[in-house]
């Protein structure tokens, strides 16, 4: 049976995105669906500390051993020297006339969608983001039931399911943690501003009739101190619930208002509201040369 192999990394919104593509393509070959983990035994390149979390929810796919790496048939390589250096430059220069979907390792070529991705017929190992709905919209009800809770939700989860399904409810996220702290995140990803989530905030009151908005931050004391909200609200985050629990909290919200975060990006995805409303911010990176234009679905409502 052949095998797909996708590199798993950074936080939690990534890990979904790498999930979800790799998932699609397994599924396209009926191909065995395997995750690299290395990464998390230590972060590369001084990022910043991350877990896997995707075991928290009903995932099908299988942890890969150096074993299911050497059966892809990459020459003399392990898991550990996998994506060195010289081994991408060596692999890059054998490969360079190859389609990329007929190469044994796929390294993302650039940030917006890559359509040949989808043509893979054969073992490969791929490392990148592939932050697009693109890559698995085809099997979007397949990734929503993947994304579920493995485990039974705790009484203080239950209770907080309860009260955004009593009101008509936006999940309104503000990141900043890492995007603040440290230095080169702050300079790649930037942070979204007051103006945006107030004209994020305009909009969703000029189409949402009593709208009661749930906030969600890493770091709730200052959005408790700087978003000044007349309509009702509640800062829901930052009470003892794990990250993975407050994604699917926003994904219960009948609307949303996102980050520049693939965390709550997948917060609003996995909404299933038919009449759902997404604000998201045009701007998602600091720097100015990434091709974003596959990021937000066309059905979401950028400024």
């Amino acid at each position: 049976m052949s095998m797909i192999i996708i590199r798993i990394s950074g936080g939690l919104g990534n890990q979904m995105f790498q999930y979800a593509a790799g998932l699609a393509i397994s599924l396209h070959n009926n191909a065995e669906f395997l995750l690299d983990l290395s990464f998390f035994k230590k972060c590369d390149f001084g990022d910043t500390k991350r877990d896997f979390y995707l075991n928290n929810f009903n995932i099908s796919g299988n942890i890969a051993k150096d074993s299911d790496i050497a059966g892809i048939g990459l020459p003399n390589m392990t898991k550990k020297d996998i994506l060195s250096k010289s081994k991408r430059k060596l692999f890059r220069i054998t490969e360079y006339f190859k389609p990329i979907y007929r190469k044994k390792i796929i390294i993302e070529p650039y940030f917006h969608f890559c359509p040949d991705i989808l043509k893979i017929k054969k073992n490969c190992y791929l490392s990148g983001v592939w932050q697009s709905e693109k890559y698995f919209k085809n099997i979007k009800n397949i990734i929503r039931k993947e994304f579920t809770l493995k485990n039974e939700p705790n009484i203080k989860l239950t209770n907080w399911i309860k009260i955004i399904n009593k009101y008509n409810s936006i999940s309104l996220h503000i990141r900043r943690g890492d995007y603040i702290n440290s230095q080169k995140t702050n300079q790649f990803h930037g942070v979204c501003s007051l103006s945006y989530y107030y004209s994020a905030i305009e909009k969703i009151l000029s189409r949402v009739t009593n709208p009661y908005f749930f906030i969600f931050s890493d770091d709730i004391d200052w959005a408790k101190n700087n978003l000044k909200i007349k309509s009702p609200a509640i800062f829901a985050g930052g009470n003892g619930i794990a990250d993975y629990e407050e994604l699917i909290l926003m994904s219960k919200c009948k609307h949303n208002i996102i980050a520049n975060s693939s965390f709550s990006w997948w917060g609003a995805w996995l909404n299933e509201n038919k009449d759902q409303i997404v604000i998201s911010p045009k701007e998602w990176f600091n720097v100015k040369n990434i091709n974003t234009s596959d990021l937000i679905p066309e059905r979401w409502i950028i400024i």
